[in-house]
């Protein structure tokens, strides 16, 4: 097989020295993988986050190093919650606030990293044998699909793997719907992922926001912070969408999901 990684920390820097490697296993995502030459308890792949692609000779000056265990655990699927930056309390960012509350009932709430690769914060959750990619975009709303896109490269994923969760006007607040594919239905986020993706495969968590009576008042009130009355509903629906989420990921990943909502 040849020299592979020699120097491992999990701190400091630099983190890695990198020699030559072998062959990337079948499988596993692009770039995200490495061999460990240190002992170890286990034969074990070190997964490094941000995930990096190896030239041989480099040296990694940034991310974590971490042992996942004999066999790689690969990244699928990946959830991306749309909304735009700096406007976290919005309802237009309600999908940011649902992974948010998704990290935190994965543990990794503290594990967010930015990448500029992706212009996106993104975190490693373990959930069973693999491990999901959830990012936040840094773009605004309509360009978050770039983000999108770039982040389902890097780890090898198809659209099919890649949940968008985004807020719903067509819905009352409190209202959740998981649906599989299809139109982006007047919403820019979604048609920004359409684009970039080229594909229209994702599977969509809405999260309904209500609409408003005046048509006129949609950009003002999707860009408004949820009033003191909805505010003391969003615990409950968080919660509720993190666990349809997690319940859907969990069905995909043993065979074909029937159950959706409409």
């Amino acid at each position: 097989m040849g020299p592979v990684l020699e120097g491992l920390q999990t701190s400091g820097t630099p983190l890695l020295h990198r020699g030559a490697l072998p062959a990337q296993p079948t499988g596993v995502p692009r770039g995200f993988w490495a061999l460990s030459s240190r002992p170890l308890p286990t034969p074990a792949l070190v997964c490094l986050f941000p995930p990096l692609l190896w030239v041989p000779g480099d040296v990694v000056r940034s991310g974590v190093a971490r042992v996942v265990g004999p066999q790689f655990p690969w990244c699928c699927p990946q959830v991306a919650g749309l909304g735009n930056p700096g406007l976290p309390g919005t309802r237009h960012s309600v999908g940011m606030a649902v992974l948010g509350q998704l990290a935190r009932r994965l543990g990794v709430a503290e594990s967010w990293a930015r990448d500029r690769r992706c212009a996106a914060d993104l975190a490693l959750a373990p959930l069973g044998d693999a491990q999901l990619v959830l990012l936040r975009p840094r773009r605004l709303m309509n360009a978050n699909g770039r983000s999108v896109a770039r982040a389902a490269e890097m780890f090898g994923l198809t659209a099919e793997e890649v949940y968008l969760v985004h807020d719903e006007l067509d819905k009352p607040l409190g209202k959740l719907a998981l649906k599989l594919g299809g139109s982006a239905r007047g919403h820019n986020g979604v048609r920004s992922c359409i684009s970039c993706l080229n594909s229209s495969a994702m599977p969509r968590l809405r999260v309904g926001i209500g609409r408003p009576t005046n048509p006129e008042a949609v950009q003002a009130y999707v860009l408004g912070c949820f009033s003191p009355s909805e505010q003391e509903l969003l615990p409950l629906l968080l919660d509720r969408a993190t666990d349809l989420l997690l319940d859907h990921i969990r069905e995909r990943s043993q065979g074909p999901s029937a159950g959706v909502s409409p």
